[in-house]
């Protein structure tokens, strides 16, 4: 014969005991191993002029944009050339945009824009027309 005790019991649902998910994150890019972490802006400069003058491709262009601006420093004007031709090259005038828009926002002030645009201006006039 069961007991009220026994009945509530039996009635009970199971207690689920909440374990915390374990979750790892793996980073590949750690401080040190990389190739570029000590390069000179000379060849880093070189290095992107002909990345950009060899892009086959509106993504592979994107790509580079997004690698070239991750660094902490303003990429040449032989290196944004280069990136617009590029630009052009793939037909994309959105990217020409966004580039000279880059440009803007990873130089200190308002003067140094206009002189990169005071550089650039032969190659913006060429792929203008």
């Amino acid at each position: 014969m069961l007991t009220s005790v026994s009945r509530t019991l039996l009635r009970a649902r199971p207690v689920v005991v909440a374990r915390p998910l374990a979750f790892t994150a793996v980073r590949f890019a750690s401080g040190g191993a990389h190739a570029h972490e000590t390069e000179s802006y000379e060849s880093f400069n070189s290095r992107y002029t002909t990345f950009f003058s060899t892009v086959g491709d509106l993504f592979e262009l994107q790509r580079g944009l997004n690698n070239c601006f991750a660094y902490d420093l303003v990429p040449s004007t032989e290196v944004i050339s280069a990136a617009l031709k590029a630009s052009r090259k793939v037909n994309d005038y959105a990217t020409a945009v966004r580039i000279l828009e880059g440009v803007k926002e990873k130089v200190e002030n308002k003067g140094q824009y206009q002189a990169y645009l005071d550089e650039l201006k032969p190659t913006i006039e060429e792929l203008g027309e």
